[in-house]
């Protein structure tokens, strides 16, 4: 899909100012150029446009909310500082599977001062000895570069790890819900043993009422034995 096409159909009813995060990844720019977004997306914080055939970021709009933008598997060879200039609060760039083959086409980056983050795999520029070494000390202002920091430790946070900590809140949530329930059940019985027991105390209650005749309710009355007598003489 047309990569100014497919924008308004990201978009939608909403407003320009009121887009914060906007992927367009595997759409399509005729002249490799960025088409179909504009200054007018003030307040947009995350752009994705992977494989989308760009070439050239000279057409980029002012974006000066943009934290992250990933512009990977493209055919971006320079230009650069267009970035430094339009999108100043930049602290995550992907360009990674771009054209860039020298380190001095990175370097411009240095003026993105908040840039933490900067991932250049399957870049030709990643096949120079010391790259690494080359990039930490022309970006000293950079954390991770392709999710490592300078001591080889991992991004955690690229990796993930986060969800893994909502998990765990979420395994603590299911522990609490099902207390809940087994609290809830045991209420539940413990009011109807009550209700059981409120059932058993009228029934005595109705069992300790006597009638005109002094015998108590719900109690089988013995014959006397005189009455016996005096039936047998009323047969007689």
């Amino acid at each position: 899909m047309d990569l100014k096409k497919r924008i308004e159909k990201e978009v939608g009813a909403r407003a320009p100012e009121e887009v914060y995060e906007l992927v367009v990844d595997d759409s399509r720019t005729s002249d490799g150029e960025v088409v179909g977004l504009t200054d007018e997306y003030k307040e947009l914080e995350f752009l994705s446009m992977v494989n989308i055939g760009l070439s050239s970021l000279a057409k980029m709009p002012s974006l000066p909310k943009l934290r992250k933008l990933d512009i990977s598997d493209n055919t971006i060879s320079g230009g650069l500082e267009t970035l430094t200039q339009k999108c100043p609060q930049l602290n995550y760039l992907v360009l990674s599977g771009n054209k860039i083959k020298e380190s001095k086409s990175v370097e411009v980056l240095k003026n993105l001062k908040g840039l933490k983050r900067l991932d250049l795999f399957n870049c030709e520029l990643t096949s120079q000895a010391d790259y690494r070494e080359t990039i930490f000390e022309l970006l000293p202002q950079l954390t991770f570069l392709d999710g490592y920091d300078q001591d080889d430790n991992e991004d955690e946070e690229e990796d993930g790890d986060g969800p893994d900590d909502d998990e765990d809140e979420d395994d603590e949530d299911d522990e609490g819900s099902e207390g809940d329930e087994v609290g809830l059940s045991y209420l539940m019985k413990e009011g109807i043993q009550d209700e059981e027991d409120d059932d058993d105390y009228v029934e005595e209650e109705e069992d300790d009422v006597e009638d005109e005749d002094g015998v108590a309710h719900g109690e089988k009355r013995k014959r006397d034995p005189d009455d016996e007598g005096d039936d047998d003489e009323d047969d007689d």
